[in-house]
């Protein structure tokens, strides 16, 4: 693939609009099936299915555009899309293992990722183990068996980062596929197969769509191994992305610069705020200083987005509910990487099987920076602190 800028990659790479009547705008390609002329081309495409239309199942233009745009921004030489990115994260890991096979991956992963390995793969078999992310740590893991290594960095709730190049250099001997979540920083801001990584995953929900509407995930990668996986996971499964969710988060990508900028920048301010604070106790963004991997999230990221989390000064739950009721512009949901500003309590997990009180303490609440002034941020956190009476 060749090299192009960020900005001609996200508004021209793969467009064709000479196929499509010019249209400035992609057409929808709703429809679950392709027809041809004559069984000579039925046979082409069924024998090519994997980038030939045949099935929306496997392949559809709509799809084919935003995945080409995707693989692009990665680096990476290919992409497949899925209906969430947690169907991305199962897709990747399952195609790597099979029983007796080992896992190593990194502390405190997303919780459905976490289900995957401890639940879903144990019934088949698949072993895993987990590593706080350093080098050390992951090397005392590494077994015969071992086949992946799968990382998030950062995680996201509390944004411990990996130095994913020289895990890549140590794990490489061995065989081992690298799979990083990419999700937080997006491929603007750090790129894990320039550093070494095979695999790259996103949940396409976040910063990609960036409207809170569309559902889907990215899996980046070599050319083998999406075939690989195509003729697997992919279409055995059938978690392919709709054309209308490709479709909203194409349009959505359209506008990712601008919006994850503005977010940075409303993270950098928040977190500024929030350290300075007397009733907040810990502040876990990548690009505070205070982040105990501040130079490491430096030298392999070029921003951190919108997405931090802190600790209130209390242990007190009547507080902590009363700090996330008062809030007018941080919404409580889940998710980030919109247009609006985000508030996800642990607090809120505490009736949940996903809740370990060992991992997140009850004041730690997560937020997302949006797309609203700065200021109105800080003095919406700043006017819920008062009013919970911390």
């Amino acid at each position: 693939m060749g090299t192009f800028s960020e900005d001609f990659i996200i508004n021209h790479l793969g467009e064709n609009r000479e196929q499509y009547y010019g249209s400035g705008s992609p057409p929808i390609f709703t429809s679950s099936l392709f027809v041809f002329q004559t069984i000579d081309e039925m046979r082409h495409a069924l024998a090519n299915e994997s980038t030939v239309p045949f099935y929306t199942r496997g392949t559809n233009p709509g799809l084919t555009m935003l995945a080409e745009k995707l693989a692009a921004l990665e680096g990476g030489e290919s992409c497949l899309l899925f209906a969430t990115g947690s169907a991305a994260v199962a897709a990747a890991i399952c195609a790597q293992v099979k029983l007796g096979d080992h896992v190593i991956c990194i502390e405190k992963p997303y919780s459905w990722t976490a289900k995957l390995l401890n639940n879903w793969l144990a019934k088949f078999g698949v072993e895993v183990g987990y590593s706080d992310g350093s080098v050390s740590s992951v090397q005392d893991l590494i077994r015969p068996e071992t086949k992946v290594l799968y990382l998030e960095s950062p995680n996201s709730f509390t944004f411990e980062i990996q130095d994913i190049s020289s895990l890549s250099a140590l794990v490489k001997p061995f065989g081992i596929k690298v799979i990083v979540d990419n999700s937080y920083a997006t491929p603007l801001f750090q790129k894990p197969i320039a550093l070494g990584a095979d695999i790259v995953i996103h949940s396409a929900t976040k910063y990609f769509s960036g409207h809170s509407d569309a559902l889907g995930g990215a899996l980046i990668c070599s050319q083998e191994e999406r075939e690989k996986i195509f003729k697997s996971e992919y279409m055995t499964l059938g978690g392919s992305m709709s054309p209308m969710n490709a479709w909203l988060i194409l349009r959505g990508l359209r506008t990712l610069p601008i919006r994850l900028q503005k977010s940075h920048e409303n993270g950098m301010q928040v977190a500024e705020f929030l350290f300075n604070h007397p009733k907040i106790r810990k502040v876990n963004y990548p690009f505070h200083h205070s982040h105990p991997q501040y130079e490491l999230a430096k030298k392999q990221m070029k921003g951190a987005g919108g997405l931090l989390s802190f600790e209130l000064e209390t242990e007190d739950l009547s507080k902590i509910d009363a700090f996330c009721n008062a809030l007018k512009y941080f919404l409580l949901a889940c998710s980030w990487g919109s247009y609006e500003s985000l508030c996800f309590p642990s607090a809120a997990l505490i009736t949940s099987s996903n809740y370990n009180k060992n991992t997140f303490n009850k004041s730690l609440i997560r937020i997302y920076c949006g797309l609203e002034d700065a200021d109105n941020l800080i003095q919406d956190l700043n006017q819920a602190i008062i009013s919970a009476g911390l």
